[in-house]
């Protein structure tokens, strides 16, 4: 079956608004022979007249009065499809998907995402968390935030923030009993809070001083697998728990945590946006991608490396 373009198409119509071929054909920027031409094409192909022809009128036939009914809404929706993809090249509007694992998430919510929606109320954001290593193209993400030791080669990477660093920390009322650990083997005679990676391994803590590096497989009374309860089982004094240095900030600065063997968690690589480089970028994208290279060089990211 003949496909059709367009042009065949706006041709009809155009006829049959203008009643005559000539007006159509001025509309539409052609000869007359041309879309005289276009006409007699598609009716030879639809194997139907759609105008009747004299030399002082044109007028729909029955058939052709069916087929502009059928046609005429079909192509506004796609002349509007094209205008509405169009207009996402002009005015940030649309949908961005981005995959992040949480506390990258919660690292750049405020000062980022939250402004980004804020600034832009015609782009939807659509963040995903989850702790796995994701092939961000393959499924359907627009941006992904990683550490930058784990941002794949081919993409772009923006920082987005300052080195992140771990923190071995437990409660004031958990020091008031215990003696504070001084090198990292001193937590094989603690209780400490398990940490469970999303491919299902216990994650060995990981220290490093002066170029040398050392990992301790600990033991506690529980096993956790996400930030946020291993937050709340540090607060109940449960034992010693080794997590990010950004999702205690708070606690550490209110003094609800303490922290021990500072000199033994050097800061690891920063936070980054990354994504595929891509042609005609959505102007969403673009102005996402604008607002974390501002970010990246923030006062308050310098404030707190």
């Amino acid at each position: 079956m003949p496909r059709h373009s367009l042009t065949d198409l706006d041709a009809v119509l155009a006829i049959a608004r203008k009643g005559s071929f000539r007006s159509a054909a001025l509309e539409l920027g052609l000869s007359t022979t041309a879309i005289s031409s276009v006409i007699g094409k598609l009716e030879r192909q639809l194997g139907i007249r759609l105008f009747n022809r004299t030399t002082r009128s044109v007028s729909l036939t029955d058939a052709g009065r069916n087929f502009v009914d059928q046609i005429g809404p079909a192509v506004d929706d796609i002349y509007q499809a094209m205008d509405n993809a169009r207009s996402q090249q002009e005015t940030p509007s649309g949908t961005l998907r981005i995959n992040a694992f949480a506390m990258a998430a919660r690292e750049v919510l405020s000062p980022i995402i939250l402004q980004f929606v804020g600034r832009y109320p015609q782009v939807h954001v659509d963040l995903v968390t989850e702790g796995r290593i994701v092939d961000i193209v393959a499924e359907g993400f627009d941006l992904g935030i990683r550490s930058e030791d784990l941002v794949p080669s081919d993409m772009v990477a923006v920082p987005v923030g300052p080195p992140q660093r771990y923190a071995v920390v437990a409660s004031p009322s958990y020091f008031a009993k215990q003696e504070r650990p001084l090198v990292p083997p001193d937590l094989l005679h603690h209780p400490c809070i398990r940490i469970r990676l999303p491919n299902g391994a216990i994650f060995r803590w990981k220290f490093e001083k002066e170029g040398q590096p050392i990992q301790i497989d600990v033991k506690g009374p529980i096993t956790l697998d996400e930030a946020a309860l291993t937050r709340t089982a540090l607060l109940e004094g449960v034992g010693i728990g080794f997590i990010w240095e950004a999702d205690v900030r708070e606690d550490l600065a209110a003094g609800r945590l303490e922290r021990v063997l500072q000199d033994w968690t050097p800061p690891l690589s920063r936070l980054c946006l990354y994504y595929p480089g891509r042609r005609n970028p959505s102007a969403a994208f673009k102005a996402f991608i604008d607002m974390a290279r501002g970010r990246s060089t923030d006062k308050q990211y310098a404030a707190r490396s």
